[in-house]
């Protein structure tokens, strides 16, 4: 059998706890973890061996679940003839790379649901700046934003963006209003080379150049900040700018339909690993976190 088909003890007592208790709340206090993480490891499981095994919401077994139980109690019985084998072998590593602003806006805010429900892996998180080759060359999984085109790397789309124009409210409330596209042509546009106003443009149908002049920035978070900060508008990606949305430190320019509408981008971010990564479970385990919580 394939290592990369072997189920995680972790997996295999939970499941064995629900089913035995019936209740997320009794098998999370029995094995000293979050009731998230129980939930988890269940779709984990069920995931890796690709079949339901539990049928309704009162943690009834599925005919699969009862067969698979049966076996997982077999399994879990002979380890626990051999302490040695059974003992927790100390915590898994896991190295991520990923870029600064993805980080930050995306992963970091809902990172504590992973670590809670996966306490055994201990991660190392690295910056790797798009664009200007700073990698970390020995991640296990390094997340990159570009086309898609990585010969060299297995990889899947985790989440395509559209893009706005956006800008602190001071600055709406200064140099507005905004009606058209047409009144961005003498305001501070700040520049990015991971997303390039050309795009925006042309969905505009305006045939202005990339913009030569203004503040640059080769990272989206340090343009959001500068933005906020009064020094122009910006374009950026929703996804990646919801913090200062959310915040309210960044706003859409106005409310017509030229800046209430996104334009999709050319690029998007893309989870990326060498050929064999995905056999250790701990990275198999935080790439399906990372897709669901991207879903």
């Amino acid at each position: 059998m394939s290592t990369a088909r072997i189920p995680p003890i972790q997996c295999l007592l939970t499941f064995e706890a629900l089913a035995r208790l019936r209740s997320v709340t009794q098998a999370s206090e029995e094995l000293c973890v979050t009731p998230s993480a129980v939930s988890h490891r269940v779709r984990q499981l069920e995931q890796i061996i690709g079949t339901k095994l539990f049928g309704r919401a009162d943690f009834s077994l599925t005919t699969e679940g009862s067969e698979y139980l049966a076996h997982v109690r077999e399994g879990l019985a002979t380890l626990q003839k051999f302490p040695s084998s059974s003992a927790a072998p100390g915590k898994r590593k896991l190295r991520l790379a990923l870029t600064p602003t993805f980080a930050r806006s995306i992963v970091i805010p809902r990172l504590r649901e992973f670590t809670e429900a996966y306490p055994e892996i201990d991660l190392t998180m690295q910056v790797t700046i798009p664009l200007l080759d700073v990698v970390a060359e020995d991640a296990d999984l390094t997340v990159r934003f570009g086309p898609g085109r990585y010969a060299d790397l297995e990889y899947v789309c985790l989440t395509k963006d559209v893009v706005t124009p956006l800008a602190s409210p001071t600055f709406v409330r200064e140099h507005g209003p905004f009606e058209t596209a047409q009144d961005l042509a003498t305001q501070p546009l700040l520049r990015s080379p991971l997303e390039p106003w050309r795009t925006w443009f042309a969905a505009h149908h305006l045939d202005w150049p990339e913009p030569v002049d203004g503040s640059q920035f080769n990272d989206i978070g340090l343009m959001c900040d500068g933005a906020a900060a009064g020094m122009g508008i910006a374009l950026v990606r929703l996804k990646l700018g919801a913090p200062w949305l959310e915040n309210g430190s960044l706003v859409r320019l106005g409310s017509s339909p030229v800046f209430t509408d996104n334009v999709p981008s050319p690029h998007a971010h893309y989870l990326c690993w060498r050929t064999g990564i995905m056999d250790r479970w701990e990275c198999a385990a935080f790439a399906e976190w990372l897709k669901q919580v991207l879903a």
